[in-house]
């Protein structure tokens, strides 16, 4: 794939890159490792001074960084500068957290160790290459790189191929607001030249958001090098509507849910589970205002949904919708590639999915809900478990009991009630199953890349 800016809403390729050489690839690490060094003599003090004016920047360039978003991947102009803003709090959040997220505990009886003091610390471990995917450019980025250089590490980033201006901006952040030089290093490479990266001994772990097999790629070269790797690879999150649940806000929060990111989030809502006394009227309601939505030029501020960020997962999702339809299900709203340029796709609502439908089981990754009619919470719980993801739900009722139910039984690595998905710098993200391994965010997300020592004195 070239490393080039390709307009989503035009199909126009508006400027392209080269990418690295091996040189210039060695240099970049040996830049990283060198910062790695000189990071391990700074004060949380230090970089937290860094971290703030980082922010700084970041929300002073807010109008010129959203358009750059727009323009490489296609969401909604607020939505990309609802990303920056949501950057520069995750980057103060960890500016005012690090050092007390980082800090060690003392036995209260060290002579249960037969010493006369015993603590212990958390030390940052050295170069982390990240991985990072297209949907949110600059947010993925961030709540990886914030924490790890707050806990003094150094990271690299092999951002995805279409949005390299994104990863060129990135690549002077950090050093623009006062980190030293190459504490955070931008590859431009192909995903061939990930593994040579992370054989590099130079690199002690890695990263990744992005696709089942590109994570079972990394997983598998960093296990052979015995190196630590956080993984989130996507999701089919459930969204479970009960009786008791308020239907007019449960409604528009799954519009939200469904469409954000034009549909392209990881913890997207995707699966609609909705219990059978409410489920007409849930899915009338439901149809009118995803039909209401307006599709078209992200860039002009009253579109709701812009096109999707390549032509490539257009045909994906094209192919998941084509066969749902083929196999017997109903598109009440949208299901069809519109005249024009661009990679739109309308916002679509397809019921009675059945198992044999791909969509059943795989990620629509575009502005496609699926519709399932149940006839109880048990039910509802055994479809939302029945998929191999296990990142985020959603879960809609004022019944206690079935609130309990879904908390306990729901397989994912968080569960809303009442609310949609997101991701918050103060909570932990992360999946279970093929959702991925580890935590990113809150004290979670920055344990992981440290290491934890513990100091025994005689």
């Amino acid at each position: 794939m070239a490393i080039a800016t390709i307009n989503p809403a035009t199909g126009v390729t508006e400027r392209e890159f080269d990418a690295h050489t091996d040189a210039e690839i060695d240099a970049r690490i040996g830049q990283a490792h060198d910062a790695y060094r000189a990071m391990k003599a700074t004060s949380f003090a230090d970089r937290a001074g860094w971290m703030r004016a980082a922010a700084n920047l970041l929300e002073a360039e807010l109008d010129s960084a959203a358009a750059m978003l727009t323009t490489e991947m296609g969401k909604t102009i607020g939505q990309s500068r609802a990303e920056v803003l949501k950057c520069a709090k995750g980057m103060r959040f960890y500016a005012d957290h690090a050092e007390e997220f980082l800090t060690g505990r003392s036995l209260d009886d060290p002579s249960a160790v037969n010493a006369s003091a015993a603590h212990t610390r958390y030390d940052p471990i050295g170069v982390v290459l990240a991985v990072m995917p297209w949907n949110y450019p600059l947010w993925q980025v961030i709540r990886f790189a914030a924490p790890a250089l707050m806990a003094g590490n150094a990271g690299l980033l092999k951002h995805a191929s279409n949005v390299p201006q994104a990863a060129l901006y990135l690549d002077t952040l950090f050093e623009r607001g006062g980190f030293p030089t190459g504490a955070f290093r931008s590859l431009l490479i192909p995903a061939s030249k990930v593994e040579g990266v992370l054989r590099d001994r130079r690199v002690v772990a890695a990263t990744l958001t992005g696709s089942e097999p590109a994570g079972r790629s990394v997983a598998s070269i960093a296990g052979s090098e015995v190196k630590h790797v956080v993984l989130e690879l996507g999701g089919s999150d459930p969204f479970i509507v009960m009786p008791s649940a308020d239907i007019e806000k449960a409604v528009a929060t799954a519009v939200s849910a469904r469409t954000a990111n034009n549909g392209q989030a990881c913890i997207n809502a995707k699966r609609f589970i909705v219990h059978t006394d409410i489920h007409d009227d849930f899915l009338e309601r439901f149809t009118a205002a995803m039909s209401a939505l307006r599709v078209g030029d992200p860039m002009d501020e009253s579109t709701d949904v812009g096109p999707l960020a390549t032509s490539s997962g257009r045909e994906d999702l094209v192919g998941l919708v084509d066969d749902a339809l083929g196999k017997g299900a109903v598109a009440t709203t949208g299901g069809a590639v519109p005249d024009g340029a661009g990679w739109y796709y309308p916002p679509t609502v397809l019921s009675g999915i059945t198992e044999d439908m791909r969509l059943y089981a795989e990620e629509a990754f575009g502005p496609v809900a699926s519709v399932f009619r149940v006839d109880s919470a048990e039910d509802a719980l055994r479809i939302a478990n029945d998929t191999t993801f296990g990142l985020s739900s959603a879960v809609w009722t004022q019944d206690e009991h079935e609130e309990e139910l879904f908390v306990r039984g729901l397989d994912a690595g968080a569960v809303f009630i009442n609310g949609m998905s997101i991701s918050y710098p103060e909570l932990p993200f992360g999946g279970i199953k093929d959702s991925g391994v580890g935590r990113e965010l809150s004290v979670e997300g920055i344990r992981e890349f440290v290491n934890l020592k513990s100091v025994w004195k005689a």
